[in-house]
């Protein structure tokens, strides 16, 4: 089952995310408080736990959710393989992929801490089309 392992929100841009129990997701915005959210199309970012694994196994230690910035981390589903345009039901909300991965033109605080990042390449960014809560535990579905 594809679900979120941890929802995570940081008041500025380009550092490390704070898990936080639960998060509301509003309607073309994006995370209520997070740096991140507003009309653009990168309102919210996704990484799966294996993109994290994967970073791990170069023997990065001390990895942990939002420690690549991403607002929600998954499990179970490799996001980046679906294309832009998929809708999923994410807790209460539904969002649509708009952008998978992203070019990073200066090295951020994620990657001077961790040392590589894997955002240019798993990361993936929605818009939020429906909004609702979000909690670790909660399901995703692909909706279309």
């Amino acid at each position: 089952m594809a679900r979120v392992t941890a929802v995570n929100i940081s008041q500025e841009k380009g550092v490390i995310k704070e898990p936080i129990p639960l998060g509301y997701f509003k309607e073309n915005h994006g995370l209520m408080g997070d740096a991140h959210a507003g009309e653009w199309h990168r309102q919210v970012s996704l990484l799966g736990q294996e993109s994290i694994d994967k970073i791990a196994a170069l023997g990065i230690e001390g990895l942990s959710a939002g420690k690549f910035a991403e607002n929600l981390t998954t499990e179970g589903i490799d996001l980046y393989k679906y294309p832009v345009g998929t809708r999923l039901r994410i807790g209460e909300a539904v969002m649509e992929i708009s952008q998978i991965g992203k070019k990073c033109h200066t090295k951020c605080a994620i990657f001077e801490q961790v040392g590589v990042c894997a955002m240019p390449r798993e990361g993936v960014f929605t818009k939020v089309i429906k909004g609702g809560y979000i909690r670790p535990g909660d399901e995703i579905e692909v909706l279309e």
